[in-house]
């Protein structure tokens, strides 16, 4: 029998790093979970353990804070890319480098107090390679989102073990999930993100719903029809079930409004919606 090495990397997981930028009184938070990986040359370290091809994760974590603090923390999607083009600039046996960053958002309350928000996070996964070729995937998790009525689902199929009951009046819930990939260069990754996230808000307040799955295609056609900057669009979004409690044992009605929230299981929906000419994905769902 006969074995080979296959695809592999190596990186650094989870390197939590918080940028402060001090104007005077008032500060400025950036809160990161950065993680890095990199592939190239690596056959000796995996067939021999020579480590000379090597850049150690230890060196990986200490280059995400030191090009913090040389370089300042603006969007996210520009300091992965400044991460992924040094690793991959700097050394001749790494050939691919991923850089995955989700950050925290903070509310101010007052000019050096902060409030951890608790809402969805910002993503990024960034690739680059040694022939110049960069991707960019911007994205969000962590979207919890309800709509109270608005929301039907029946006509589908029955079998032996359906007990499921059809409805027309449904509250509709969700956790989103969502990746967007970038036809090019986009010049303000900032003003991207707040366009799409708002797209998807009004799809999903505004679409009188029959399915999550036409929900989740109503919320990537608006992206991609508002963002001309974006090709494409992936989506997952559990049913986080709302069951209307039975009050009847209580010598009460109960008309649609008080709900046991079930946290599992539940139904994951997952789609991607893109543009007809939409280019060539590549590397860049690795």
């Amino acid at each position: 029998m006969t074995v080979k090495l296959g695809p592999n990397r190596y990186g650094k997981a989870e390197i939590r790093l918080v940028r402060v930028v001090r104007d005077g009184p008032v500060h400025h938070v950036k809160d990161l979970n950065v993680s890095t990986s990199l592939s190239g040359d690596m056959e000796a370290v995996h067939l021999t353990g020579d480590n000379a091809a090597v850049l150690p994760t230890d060196s990986q974590k200490n280059a995400v804070y030191a090009l913090a603090g040389k370089h300042g923390v603006g969007q996210i999607e520009d300091f992965a890319l400044l991460l992924a083009r040094r690793f991959v600039e700097s050394q001749p046996t790494i050939h691919h480098a991923r850089v995955e960053i989700d950050e925290y958002a903070w509310r101010r309350g007052g000019p050096h107090s902060f409030v951890r928000d608790g809402g969805e996070v910002r993503t990024c996964v960034v690739h680059h390679d040694r022939d110049g070729r960069s991707s960019v995937v911007s994205g969000l998790k962590d979207l919890v989102l309800m709509n109270t009525t608005g929301s039907e689902f029946h006509g589908f199929i029955v079998d032996d073990y359906t007990t499921l009951q059809p409805t027309t009046d449904r509250v509709l819930a969700t956790a989103v999930v969502a990746h967007w990939r970038h036809a090019g260069d986009t010049p303000d990754h900032g003003a991207s993100y707040e366009r799409v996230r708002e797209c998807l808000l009004e799809a999903f307040a505004g679409t009188h719903s029959r399915s999550l799955q036409q929900t989740l295609y109503a919320m990537g056609e608006r992206a991609l029809t508002a963002c001309p900057e974006i090709c494409e669009i992936r989506l997952a979004m559990p049913n986080k079930h709302h069951f209307a409690v039975d009050l009847s044992p209580f010598g009460l009605p109960n008309e649609n409004e008080v709900f046991h929230a079930a946290d599992r299981p539940y139904g994951l929906i997952e789609g991607s919606v893109l543009r007809e000419d939409a280019p060539d994905a590549g590397f860049a769902w690795e």
